[in-house]
């Protein structure tokens, strides 16, 4: 199944994230299956990522074209050499949505449920909303 996801940032105009294609095989059939499943992609993606080295690394015309317009422009460089945990990684995301640092949206209407059924058809639109906390303190 395609979905779209957007990830954005309260408080930014531009997306963390452009929207992104994502593909998942079988069809999420609630919002934890979504949020796990979407983990578990990006998990292995970083995986691969860390694995694959470049001898000698440089960016392309339509590279620093396309990074400039989601707002950074680098190279990919991965400075964290752990490998990442697939079950931590969907368990941190899972109380991250309990503790409302994120919100769920597909097809413009906000998933709150984590167990209630989805209705996700091919090429619906995802957005994950991301809160970002003050810095400071309360005197």
């Amino acid at each position: 199944m395609k979905l779209f996801v957007t990830v954005k940032s309260l408080g930014k105009r531009k997306p963390a994230l452009a929207r992104q294609e994502l593909e998942l095989s079988p069809a999420p059939e609630t919002l934890r299956d979504l949020i796990t499943a979407t983990v578990a992609l990006n998990v292995q993606k970083l995986r691969e990522k860390q694995e694959s080295v470049a001898l000698i690394p440089f960016l392309t015309g339509e590279e620093v074209q396309a990074q400039g317009e989601i707002g950074k422009v680098g190279f990919g460089s991965i400075y964290n050499e752990g490998v990442p945990d697939i079950k931590d990684a969907v368990n941190t995301a899972m109380q991250a949505f309990e503790d409302g640092l994120y919100r769920v949206f597909v097809c413009d209407e906000e998933t709150i449920e984590l167990d209630a059924p989805l209705s996700l058809k091919d090429g619906n639109e995802i957005v994950f909303i991301r809160f970002t906390m003050l810095a400071g303190g309360l005197w």
